[in-house]
């Protein structure tokens, strides 16, 4: 195993790039170690595993690399916060760096630590894509990293969430960045209201991020499914995108194939669109998951 482990670090290595301190290491399959990730987190490193145990030579190699180790097991059911594995511990919030942009980590946060990684590329372009004045709306927003981005491109932007704590964590990206949360909108509630509200308003957006979980449900108990009910949330956002705008429609749902995702989100386009299928971040090496569709209108 050890030198699957040495082969997936020195593979990363050319990856490495100034202003980014965060990326993953070994993705499993795509490495030759089935259902074993590790994420490098500015030098402090998440293991995640699908087994209840760590594999006795993992385990080994990991202490041996002398430095801050997290292991999380992947488990829906459960979600459980990474527990301390080696080296010193991180019982503090600590900042990461991702294209010259600072983000706020924490591996005591719960099941996810404040960033998605396999996004990074996509948040790149984002900022290509936005220009001073313009407006951005980002949906199931999590901790804001898009929105960060965003600002960075001088966009005015929108951070929709359900959940409170999220929005605050996203004020202290910006914050962490110098960027002036007054000067941007934070909306809590469920993102389906929201983007009819906006709709019956008139409000247009130049971009809009619809990164939706997989599988939710509602303070009311109503449920959403990535498969059979993306396609209508995707209907609603069109009606708030500017003429000219973009929509970056995204799903890590691994049953949904990319073919069958890009249908459903052009089928409820009412006007021409292009659309484009974007892959993965060169070092996530397994399985392709995560389907992200640039639609311009």
């Amino acid at each position: 195993m050890r030198h699957l482990l040495e082969a997936a670090l020195a593979q990363r290595e050319p990856l490495r790039q100034p202003g980014t301190d965060a990326l993953r290491l070994i993705d499993g399959s795509g490495d030759g170690l089935p259902d074993i990730e590790l994420e490098d987190f500015a030098g402090r490193w998440l293991l995640s595993t699908r087994d209840r145990e760590i594999p006795p030579a993992m385990g080994s190699w990991l202490r041996d690399q002398g430095r801050t180790v997290y292991w999380k097991r992947l488990d829906q059911q459960q979600k459980e916060s990474p527990s301390h594995l080696a080296g010193p511990r991180c019982d503090e919030v600590f900042s990461i760096h991702e294209e010259g942009l600072a983000f706020e980590i924490s591996f005591q946060s719960g099941y996810s630590q404040g960033i998605f990684l396999d996004q990074r590329d996509n948040r790149a372009e984002l900022r290509s894509r936005l220009k001073p004045g313009m407006t951005l709306l980002n949906t199931f927003a999590y901790t804001g990293a898009f929105s960060v981005y965003g600002a960075a491109a001088g966009a005015t932007t929108t951070t929709l969430d359900l959940a409170q704590p999220y929005l605050d964590w996203a004020k202290r990206n910006f914050v962490l960045n110098d960027f002036d949360p007054e000067a941007h909108y934070f909306c809590k509630g469920d993102t389906f209201q929201w983007l009819a509200r906006f709709a019956k308003q008139g409000r247009k957006f130049d971009g809009i991020v619809l990164d939706p979980p997989t599988f939710s449900r509602d303070k009311d108990g109503k449920v959403f499914r990535v498969e059979k009910d993306y396609g209508r949330l995707a209907e609603l956002a069109f009606a708030c995108l500017a003429p000219g705008g973009f929509l970056l429609a995204s799903t890590n749902c691994r049953t949904l194939s990319p073919t069958t995702f890009e249908m459903q989100v052009r089928g409820v386009a009412k006007r021409a669109v292009r659309t484009r299928l974007a892959p993965m971040p060169a070092d996530f090496t397994g399985e392709p998951y995560l389907k992200s569709l640039w639609v311009n209108a």
